[in-house]
């Protein structure tokens, strides 16, 4: 049987994000839409059936809960909401206006497939056909599921934050490899990553103690001086 890829309308009035959204979403198999506005993205989502739509809330013009407001008047396509605010209040109101999930800027492109890939399996709109398949990572005796964003260690779950998720999917997809400090700032934290690299520090040192208190070894994730770091396979 022939089957179609998912339809997704992004909207977004800033031009990196819509790219950078739009273009990994392509790259997953996806059939992707892009709106700069509230009131396009309406007009759009009128003339064609969508099975997902991601939406930035601040919006000029009609912004991203009145958008969806809206949609949901007329249909129950999922909406994944993305927003620079990431308090609770927000979450909240979005939810309650009939968001289905909510996306804090900046994020990283696994981070953002796995939502995506998660909301079109849980609406049964449509399987998320037409993408590539995501088999587990597994090195330095890790085993890590990007699409229902989990990584263990034996049979111990490794408690990690998204952007710690994002760093270790990386360092384990290219397992061997030296990373630069830029390379990781790119991939985990996604379109803006307008932080210092001293952050990927950081963050590295809080993933070795996860690493540690689930029975891994947290010298698996190797220094390599003046560069960046690498994960021994």
């Amino acid at each position: 049987m022939i089957t179609t890829p998912a339809r997704i309308l992004v909207v977004d009035d800033e031009e990196s994000i819509l790219q950078f959204v739009s273009y990994n979403l392509r790259k997953e198999g996806y059939d992707v839409t892009v709106a700069p506005d509230g009131d396009q993205a309406l007009q759009l989502a009128a003339d064609t059936p969508f099975d997902l739509v991601v939406l930035d809330i601040m919006l000029p013009g009609t912004d991203g809960y009145e958008v969806c407001r809206r949609l949901r008047e007329t249909g129950d396509t999922p909406v994944l909401f993305l927003s620079a605010r990431d308090t609770e209040l927000d979450k909240v109101i979005g939810l309650e206006l009939g968001g289905d999930d909510y996306l804090a800027k900046p994020f990283g492109v696994r981070e953002l497939v796995a939502r995506v890939k998660a909301l079109l399996r849980r609406s049964g709109s449509r399987p998320d056909e037409g993408t590539r398949g995501d088999a587990p990572i597994e090195a330095a005796g890790i085993m890590l599921d990007e699409a229902a964003h989990v990584a263990r260690y034996a049979k111990t779950e490794i408690d990690l934050t998204p952007r710690e998720f994002e760093l270790l999917a990386c360092l384990m997809r290219h397992a061997g490899r030296v990373l630069s400090r830029e390379h990781l700032l790119k991939e985990a934290w996604g379109w803006q990553y307008v932080v210092e690299t001293k952050t990927v520090d950081t963050h590295i040192k809080r993933l070795r103690d996860k690493l540690a208190a689930s029975g891994a070894d947290p010298a698996a994730v190797e220094t390599v001086r003046g560069y960046g770091y690498r994960l021994a396979e």
